[in-house]
């Protein structure tokens, strides 16, 4: 984060926003002092980031930013600054804009995507989706063809909240698929070829967190992993 090369430097060269969501943009006022931040995201993010969400408009009081527009066209590939042998290629998920967009109950294709992330010396690629409320046909594919699968994952059933008394809506009502049961992501993964498969956005309703649980025990016989914090990822 902080290389010390010079003042107030960061070791930060691009960000690339699969949506617009609080909890994956709020990170960007942390990097408010310093050079202007190449940021890359769809057309869609980018207007809720300036109304809903006026993130940008805020960063260009402090740092400034220059936008990348994220191509979601079928296999638009692209590369990002600082990404040196590394090639994009962002494909559109179907789930719901941030409660904050204008048009949060108008999904556009763009809200969310996720990233298919490729090696261009090994050949080898990474399907990235912290948003993918429902696993559509086109998207298959991209998964089975990936080594490493990180994928959307807060819920371990569809009912968590409502059980718990957190809310009245389920997981699949937020724009997301629980682990457990008939279509889980549990039953998604099972048959990919991927060497690492790995749930990342976890809630904190989760009983995976608890790393004695009988849910984490199962996620583990299945070969399925758990992000942390500094989690390295080689291709």
């Amino acid at each position: 984060m902080q290389p010390a090369r010079a003042l107030r430097d960061t070791g930060i060269r691009s960000v690339v926003l699969m949506d617009g969501q609080i909890d994956h943009t709020t990170g960007l006022l942390m990097l408010r002092e310093g050079k202007p931040l190449e940021i890359y995201c769809t057309d869609m993010v980018r207007e809720d980031m300036t109304t809903g969400n006026p993130l940008f408009n805020i960063l260009g009081h402090y740092c400034g930013v220059n936008w990348h527009r994220i191509p979601i066209e079928a296999d638009n590939r692209f590369e990002v600054i600082g990404g040196t042998g590394l090639e994009f290629t962002a494909v559109a998920l179907k789930s719901k804009a941030p409660p904050y967009s204008p048009h949060r109950d108008n999904p556009h294709e763009g809200d969310n995507i996720g990233m298919v992330i490729r090696a261009t010396r090994t050949g080898q690629s990474l399907f990235y989706a912290p948003g993918l409320g429902e696993i559509e046909p086109r998207l298959v594919p991209y998964m089975e063809k990936a080594d490493c699968v990180m994928v959307d994952g807060p819920f371990w059933t569809d009912d968590e909240m409502v059980d718990m008394g957190i809310s009245r809506k389920r997981a699949r009502d937020v724009g997301h698929l629980p682990q457990s049961g008939p279509g889980g992501m549990m039953e998604v993964l099972a048959p990919l070829r991927a060497s690492r498969k790995v749930l990342i956005h976890i809630n904190n309703t989760n009983p995976i967190l608890n790393e004695d649980s009988s849910q984490r025990v199962e996620l583990a016989r299945r070969g399925i992993e758990i992000a942390f914090d500094g989690m390295d990822i080689e291709l």
